[in-house]
């Protein structure tokens, strides 16, 4: 019966203190808001999603486009072989 509410305090405990050092986490350097969000673009090309940080850029005409390679982005633009 004790080691139950014991349980019970702790468990109690854990819930209210759980979201403060959520916050606290945050606002620490490393935290969550200090990671860069990422977002996907889609290659035109073989159509997969890709990083934007590693995707390959290409600019004609004023236009990005994005591709998952440098032979996607080849085969886009008529420079390579198309499979």
């Amino acid at each position: 019966m004790r080691s139950l509410l014991i349980l019970a305090i702790l468990a109690l405990v854990v819930v209210t203190v759980w979201p403060l050092l959520k916050q606290l986490r945050l606002r620490l350097p490393g935290g969550s808001e200090d990671m860069p969000h990422d977002e996907l673009v889609k290659d035109p090309m073989c159509e997969t999603y890709v990083v934007l940080s590693r995707a390959v850029r290409r600019d004609v005409g004023g236009v990005s486009t994005f591709f998952c390679s440098a032979k996607c982005a080849d085969r886009y633009y008529g420079l390579g072989p198309r499979s």
